[in-house]
């Protein structure tokens, strides 16, 4: 088995393989091209390739190398000179092979070797795929009427081999803002009823108890009034009552002098506690109406500071609200 042997014998002994490899490498840089078997084009691209690397390094040592397998000295200048200036950016690949099919007799495969005339062109390196953009929704129908994208564009896109921001149009992006305008505006006149309605309600339950505790103020107070009115008149018939009584029980009891006066006297002492009484009830008439002129002013005077109080909180409370 031929594990690890490389290299093809070609049927002929080693001295012989390797004169034949120098002298076809050597014709080889001399025309350019070379005709023979496609097993021999195969062993001499192997050896031309090295000189040729060799040739591009340029060094004396490369040289002397070079030129102890190459015995010719025009074809050394040569590939040290013409062909290392036309290689140097090429990475390799400095030969190519073609079939021309097979040899009439022996039915052998012909081949032609020759070294690549073309100028190398570097491959562009290809960009690392990014990760695909996240698309944002569109606002309205408009915004995506406004540029209709073929398939092929949108799986670029979606790729990130085209960025959406170079390709637009300024009428594309013009269009996009009013869009979104558009979509601000219905927005906030949406909201605005919404708003109005929810502090109308609040507002009228806010003054609803206002106005009924002002109300019911003042019929407290005419209450107060009206309860406190009747004591004040009961009061001087409780403080009168006990005067009366004595001095009827001193009319209804007289001593036994007295029983002894003349009628006239009689008559005299009878009118006495009546004039007395009489006065007392009309300054006991008088001071209740007094009293309750006085406590009906101070209850007008409590209702106008309690109504103004109630005018104040009011418009605070306006104040607030706007």
């Amino acid at each position: 088995m031929r594990h690890k042997r490389i290299g093809r014998k070609l049927g002929v002994t080693t001295k012989h393989r390797k004169s034949m490899l120098r002298n076809m490498v050597t014709d080889l840089f001399r025309n350019d091209k070379l005709k023979t078997t496609d097993t021999r084009a195969k062993e001499i691209r192997r050896v031309a390739e090295k000189m040729i690397t060799m040739a591009k390094q340029g060094t004396l040592h490369k040289r002397r190398q070079a030129g102890a397998y190459i015995r010719d000295n025009e074809v050394l200048r040569k590939l040290f000179e013409e062909l290392a200036e036309r290689f140097k950016d090429r990475p390799g690949g400095y030969t190519r092979i073609t079939k021309l099919g097979f040899r009439r007799g022996d039915n052998t495969p012909i081949s032609i070797i020759e070294l690549v005339e073309e100028e190398y062109k570097p491959k562009k390196k290809k960009k690392a795929k990014a990760a695909p953009k996240k698309q944002k929704p569109k606002a309205t129908a408009k915004a995506g009427s406004a540029k209709v994208k073929s398939s092929k564009k949108e799986s670029a896109e979606e790729l990130g081999l085209i960025d959406e921001e170079e390709k637009k149009t300024p009428e594309v992006l013009a269009a996009e803002a009013a869009a979104v305008a558009e979509t601000i505006e219905i927005s906030e006149e949406e909201t605005e009823p919404k708003a109005m309605a929810e502090e109308e309600p609040t507002a009228e339950a806010e003054e609803a108890p206002e106005a009924q505790e002002s109300s019911d103020a003042p019929d407290a107070k005419t209450q107060e009034v009206s309860e406190e009115a009747p004591e004040v008149e009961s009061e001087p018939a409780a403080e009168t009552g006990p005067e009366e009584t004595l001095e009827e029980e001193k009319v209804k009891e007289p001593s036994a002098a007295e029983a002894e006066e003349t009628p006239e006297a009689q008559e005299e002492s009878s009118d006495a506690p009546e004039a007395k009484a009489q006065e007392v009830s009309e300054e006991a008439e008088a001071q209740p109406e007094e009293q309750v002129k006085a406590k009906a002013e101070e209850s007008s005077e409590e209702q106008a500071e309690d109504n103004s109080e109630v005018e104040e909180d009011k418009e605070t409370e306006k104040k607030e609200d706007e």
